[in-house]
């Protein structure tokens, strides 16, 4: 079984792991790469997603080898079978501990800006991680969520060697894997994009994951997409990378200009992306420029060209089966909402019925404002001064429909806590509203 990434690694994962929904667990995923498998186990079992920290405290002259963890909260264990079998003296154990405890703090304190610990007591624990290779990772992960209270521990893993496998049943109470090839050599062989997880994709995620009233479409997903696969978008003589999810019943498809230094792996888009597959609506994420083409600054901001591009690939998109009929929209980010006003002013016949613009630059495409007709929103966060003021002054050559909206607390890159997922909402609303609608306002509003 080979997967095209942690998400649908996540997704799989989560129809065995069906049985568990409506009992009391909790979602662990192992920072960082495993967190974005977690996530969407999390979303199908309706659960709490938390992350897991934990450090293993290696043997001294075999540091691969764990003869403990220590994880948060000052939870420490200590196998005192290796110890003794290794010739580890007490003092020795501690000085190592007090190392790795100072590197879990460091771990800790950005992420739990956004996500404090959930409680274990009593519950199940769903540990999961992107693949194991050794297991002494996922052993202390398992090993420290017992000695948080955890009343049952499952240990859930999309690939793994057979031999961390059996090692890992004795530190879980059931353990799950859906792989065991025998030629196994590294998790992300295993995996068509095995691109590295940041510490941005890991906030975003848990903000997403932990906002104060989730949406109910955020928990279980009603039916499994149609298409959810890497495409390839042929676009002025070029062959540009994107990801194309398009739900069973899709009310409305919405095509990604990002911004500058920025692309279809964006976490931020990515988790609005999400929001909007789980509201019925189909997304293609792209690459407007190729890897040669993002070190030249000149075509960075060349929004005639980007523009373009975003038509063609939308032209490309309705020629999709199943996408002729649906509404269309553009959601840009950045610098790439000038792309998606602009693509939006030449429309070009592929019927573009609403924009979003998130911490857009609109003012980048000035001229062009006053031919958009689609509806168009314009969401900046309240603290990005700078961004909302060019806002503010591009919406007044908007001559459609348009709105405003200034999202509390956020700055340019929505990293503060609930920001992001208020605008997904957004996104989301306005565009199922925009979409599905067969008639469209055409006067100006001022917000």
């Amino acid at each position: 079984m080979l997967f095209r990434d942690r998400a649908d690694a996540g997704r799989r994962l989560a129809d065995r792991l069906m049985p568990l929904r409506g009992e009391d667990i909790v979602v662990l995923g192992l920072p960082r790469g495993g967190v974005p498998v977690a996530f969407e186990v999390a979303r199908a079992l309706a659960a709490p997603l938390d992350v897991i920290m934990v450090r293993k405290l290696g043997v001294p002259f075999q540091p691969e080898l764990a003869m403990g963890a220590v994880g948060e909260d000052g939870v420490e264990v200590l196998d005192s079978d290796t110890m003794h079998l290794c010739g580890v003296t007490p003092d020795e154990a501690e000085h190592i501990a007090a190392a790795e405890r100072a590197e879990l703090a460091v771990s800790a304190s950005r992420l739990r800006t956004v996500r404090p610990r959930v409680r274990l007591e009593g519950r199940i624990a769903v540990v999961v991680d992107d693949g194991v290779a050794t297991g002494s990772t996922a052993s202390a992960a398992c090993q420290v969520a017992r000695a948080h209270g955890a009343r049952h521990v499952v240990l859930a893993v999309p690939v793994a060697s057979a031999g961390a496998l059996a090692r890992l049943r004795e530190a879980a109470d059931t353990v799950l894997c859906l792989e065991t090839p025998r030629d196994f050599r590294a998790v992300g062989q295993w995996y068509r994009d095995f691109g590295q997880t940041g510490d941005d994709e890991v906030l975003d995620l848990l903000r997403l994951a932990s906002a104060a009233d989730p949406a109910p479409d955020l928990a279980a997903p009603a039916d499994p997409p149609l298409r959810d696969e890497e495409v390839t978008v042929p676009i002025g003589g070029r062959r540009l990378s994107g990801r194309l999810v398009v739900p069973e019943r899709t009310s409305g498809l919405v095509v990604f200009a990002h911004g500058s230094g920025s692309g279809r792996h964006s976490p931020r888009n990515r988790v609005v992306a999400r929001r909007l597959n789980d509201a019925g609506l189909g997304t293609l994420l792209f690459d407007l420029l190729t890897e040669r083409e993002e070190t030249d600054r000149g075509l960075v901001f060349d929004v005639g060209l980007l523009a373009a591009r975003l038509a063609e690939a939308a032209a490309w998109l309705r020629a999709q089966p199943g996408c002729a009929t649906p509404g269309l929209g553009y959601f840009g980010a950045s610098t790439g909402a000038a792309a998606a006003l602009g693509a939006a002013a030449a429309d070009d016949g592929v019927g573009v019925g609403a924009v979003v613009s998130r911490g857009g630059r609109p003012d980048l495409a000035a001229a062009l404002l006053p031919a958009v007709r689609a509806p168009t929103l314009l969401v900046v966060g309240s603290r990005d001064n700078t961004v909302l003021e060019l806002n503010r002054r591009a919406r007044k050559l908007l001559r459609c429909h348009s709105e405003l909206a200034v999202v509390p607390g956020a700055t340019h890159l929505f990293r503060e806590p609930g920001t992001l997922e208020e605008a997904a909402r957004l996104a989301r609303d306005w565009f199922l509203r925009y979409l599905t609608e067969s008639e469209h306002a055409g006067s100006v509003s001022r917000a």
